[in-house]
């Protein structure tokens, strides 16, 4: 996760092996906690609560293996001090997806690779932007060994944090950061060949919360939780009408794409979801509100999309099956969970988006 401030004023199928996979809701399964169940009840949990994927932030085998025969997608990620080793040198590469993806597939449904995690977030200092200026080669070389061994369903990507945006309102106005634009027009154009997604970390929590503590009004709570039925926005540029802001921040990188050259990118979610505890906004109610509407928006048939693109299908991961107890920063930091560590759910959260929900 990383903080953005969102600047507010006083038919795409999602394509697997030729077949087009439903729009079921996956789970970010992050481990950064001392009293986490194992990796085999996490799995266990995870195919009760009826996760259609799941996103592991390391390529861990036991977790691989546990997932081997089970009905989940699963992404698996590359950490970012690999990157430049795996940028200069495909043999590097070829082990990777060698000992990582080939090593369990196909009897583990490996639908994404990962490679690093908002890479350009931190790029203050001469080795993190080496790790930025290597992170295309590096998705090259990763795709590469994968294309070369047959496997065509296997899609390389890259998560990204909305800190990419220099302007995110209105939508209409959406501009990458400067100093990455040159880093971001080769990556969403090998992003766009070979028919992968943006992935985006995007937290409508964050952007409400930095506007509540800079004690503006401007972001109904009600419009960050998509519960909003009377608060509507309409960009005076383009005349469309957005009921929610994570709509207007998705609508946001699209337009920035789009300044490049890239109408066509699609876009997936790597990351969302509102804390239950910590700083303020932060309740089980509130998370609940949250989490269910954003699963009966995802998972909607037809598509909701987004109003600049209506219809389309956004593969969508909730941060996070825990607490992490070891991770750092604000309390909100820790408490992002849908389970407790004995298992049982921190609220009610409906995955499927079918059937009545709270």
């Amino acid at each position: 996760m990383f903080f953005n401030i969102i600047q507010i004023l006083p038919s795409f199928d999602f394509v697997i092996s030729g077949a087009v996979a439903s729009n079921g809701i996956g789970i970010s399964y992050g481990r950064l906690g001392n009293n986490l169940p194992s990796p085999a009840l996490s799995i266990e949990l995870l195919q009760n609560m009826s996760v259609s994927r799941v996103k592991l932030y390391d390529a861990d085998h036991e977790i691989l293996h546990l997932l081997s025969g089970k009905n989940i997608d699963v992404a698996i990620t590359i950490a970012n001090d690999e990157i430049s080793a795996i940028a200069a040198n495909q043999h590097l590469a070829d082990q990777w997806v060698y000992e990582h993806v080939l090593a369990h597939y196909p009897n583990t449904r490996i639908r994404f690779v990962l490679v690093g995690h908002e890479v350009f977030s931190t790029i203050g200092t001469e080795q993190d932007m080496q790790i930025a200026r290597d992170l295309l080669p590096a998705i090259r070389r990763i795709k590469n060994t994968i294309k070369a061994k047959g496997t065509h369903n296997i899609k390389v990507a890259t998560p990204l944090a909305m800190d990419m945006m220099s302007i995110t309102f209105p939508p209409s106005n959406g501009s990458f950061k400067p100093e990455i634009v040159d880093l971001m027009a080769p990556l969403l154009k090998y992003i766009n060949a070979t028919k992968s997604y943006l992935f985006v970390d995007v937290y409508p929590y964050f952007a409400w919360f930095e506007n509540q503590a800079m004690n503006q009004t401007s972001i109904n709570l009600d419009y960050a939780l998509l519960r909003s039925v009377n608060v509507t926005y309409t960009d005076p540029q383009t005349g469309l009408v957005y009921t929610n802001l994570l709509d207007q921040m998705l609508d946001s990188v699209v337009y920035a794409m789009a300044k490049l050259g890239y109408n066509d990118v699609q876009l997936a979610i790597s990351e969302t979801g509102w804390p239950h505890a910590g700083e303020s906004g932060a309740s089980p109610e509130n998370a609940a509100e949250y989490n269910n509407n954003l699963i009966r928006k995802m998972t909607a048939v037809p598509s909701f999309g987004t109003p600049a693109r209506p219809g389309e299908v956004i593969p969508t991961f909730i941060f996070s099956l825990y607490d992490e107890d070891q991770k750092y920063g604000p309390a909100t930091e820790r408490h992002w969970g849908l389970l407790n560590p004995d298992g049982s759910p921190v609220y009610h959260v409906n995955i499927t988006g079918k059937g009545a929900s709270d």
